[in-house]
């Protein structure tokens, strides 16, 4: 009996490259999260259709949605939001410097003691939810706000399982393990469409927050659990805050934990302001939500990817080649998504319509995000670009200066939603959070030239205007097209509009990059 052929090296290859303990390169780490981001996105969408099939977009949804404010707020406020950012630096500096028992001495006592201090604030959330939320969403109705605090205390405790589940993918992402954190997400969204599913019937839309409740156990927090188990992370319950790595990881995290940035507080402020026109808050968050899918694969994937590489340059003191890194990543992500956004734009309504009408969402829905969503396509590039500063600055051990320009940029933008609110209604909103996130970005890039970080001059401009105008004449030229199209609500508009404007858009830019002779595709095909 002839045995088995072994694996051909390419097929072996690629099973190393979805092993768990697979230690990843730069670009092999960049291209697992962005697929298992994206992946995490599409079905991220799927629960986002569900939701629109299921319970439209009115009340419920809005009281739904709102449920997630004070949860989300919380984990910011106690871990920072980014917890697991800050500690990557710390573990990854212990570990080339040998010190591994210190390393995971701090590990214990971060988890031990800040899983204990947001238990607390978990427990005093719970109590004082509906005084809280009704301050904050003043319009709301009396039933609404009833079902938002009965969401709102189903999803707060999943609040410690992300936190501590951050903690232990740090410790993966600074051994370069991707694959286990990268996928949690996956699980989180997938749990909230089978809670839906199958409680919908008896529960109702609370099944969605029980299936979150679920999916936040398992996936953030038992997948990395698990993963670390594997490969030997070591983990003791201790209380000592006087050591230095805790000491330390505090005085990096504060900042994160006492200043607002408006990357996270976009989506509070214009909750805020909504609460009192029925539908809006969904509408907004279904669009915002959509966009999120470029923005993880685009921006948040390459920074998750690159930040210990980051951090690693930073700490062997290779300045030169950690900005002309920095910039790089910057300008084939700014490019790509300048490009996505020309697209996005342009074919924006027969998108949503195919995306979310279905069910209780209906056609003047979906026109109504449509607005939403092609105003916040706009600012795709900065979303984007913005977190891999942020990244830079957490790379070289600094956390104070962006979360204090982003607390003033985010008290100063205020005013700001408030009178496009006033005068443009929901859409002024979206107006609003483009042009705080441009004030955003532009800030971190000063501040990182100023510190002598990343140089201003490292950005290739005149390449990346070659991709601004290729973008604008896309776009145009697309969104051109798209109208020739009568859109009647019929699938088959939607079809028809989607495909002249993908094919009118993927010729302009082609011919766009062509003529301007940009060498965006050599440069991606080299990295």
């Amino acid at each position: 009996m002839a045995l088995p052929s072994a694996p051909a090296p390419a097929a072996a290859s690629w099973l190393r490259f979805f092993r768990p303990s697979h230690e990843h390169s730069a670009r092999s780490a960049a291209a697992l999260v962005m697929l298992a981001v994206m992946l995490s996105r599409v079905i991220g969408y799927l629960r986002e259709a569900y939701i629109a099939y299921a319970f439209g977009a009115g009340p419920r949804t809005d009281a739904y949605v709102a449920a997630f404010t004070i949860p989300d707020w919380l984990n910011y406020l106690v871990a920072g939001g980014t917890a697991s950012i800050t500690f990557i630096s710390i573990f990854t500096r212990y570990s080339s410097e040998q010190r591994e028992a210190a390393a995971y001495k701090a590990f214990s006592i971060i988890i031990t003691a800040m899983t204990a201090v947001l238990s607390v604030g978990i427990v005093l959330t719970e109590v004082f939810a509906p005084q809280i939320l009704r301050i904050y969403f003043r319009d709301f109705t009396p039933e609404q706000l009833e079902l938002c605090v009965y969401l709102t205390r189903i999803l707060l405790p999943t609040q410690v399982f992300f936190y501590a589940g951050g903690i232990v993918s740090a410790v993966l992402f600074s051994k370069r393990l991707f694959l286990l954190p990268a996928f949690g997400g996956v699980f989180y969204n997938v749990f909230i469409i089978l809670g839906g599913v199958a409680l919908g019937s008896r529960l109702g839309i609370a099944s969605l927050a029980y299936g979150a409740l679920a999916g936040g156990i398992i996936g953030p927090f038992l997948l990395n659990v698990v993963g670390a188990a594997r490969v030997g992370v070591r983990y003791r319950p201790s209380l000592d805050v006087r050591d230095a790595g805790f000491r330390e990881w505090v005085w990096l995290s504060i900042p994160l934990m006492l200043g607002v940035s408006l990357v996270a507080a976009d989506d509070w402020i214009m909750r805020y302001f909504a609460n009192g026109l029925s539908g809006e808050i969904t509408r907004l968050n279904y669009a915002k939500r959509l966009l999120a899918l470029p923005i993880a694969v685009l921006g948040q994937a390459i920074g998750q990817a690159t930040l210990p590489f980051f951090a690693r340059l930073y700490g062997e003191k290779k300045i030169e080649q950690f900005s002309a890194t920095v910039s790089g990543a910057v300008y084939r992500t700014a490019a790509l998504s300048l490009l996505a956004s020309s697209w996005m734009m342009a074919c924006a309504l027969p998108v949503i319509d195919l995306v979310y009408r279905r069910g209780h969402f209906n056609f003047a829905d979906a026109r109504e995000t449509a607005i939403f969503f092609f105003w916040f396509s706009l600012s795709l590039a900065l979303w984007s670009a913005q977190g891999l500063y942020a990244r830079a600055f957490y790379a070289a051990g600094d956390t104070l200066t962006p979360m204090v320009a982003g607390t003033i940029i985010t008290a100063a933008s205020l005013p700001m939603y408030a009178w496009l609110f006033h005068q443009y209604s929901a859409v002024g909103l979206t107006i609003a959070s483009d042009v705080g996130i441009f004030v955003h970005t532009v800030v971190l890039v000063t501040l990182l030239h100023r510190k002598r970080l990343v140089p201003i001059s490292g950005l290739p401009w005149s390449e990346l205007s070659k991709t601004v105008i290729t973008a604008l004449a896309a776009g145009v030229v697309a969104f051109y097209v798209g109208t020739n199209v009568a859109m009647d609500g019929t699938r088959r508009a939607d079809f028809l509009a989607l495909s002249l404007i993908s094919i009118t858009w993927a010729a302009a830019v082609a011919a766009g990059l062509w003529i301007t002779r940009s060498k965006l595709l050599l440069e991606l095909h080299q990295r």
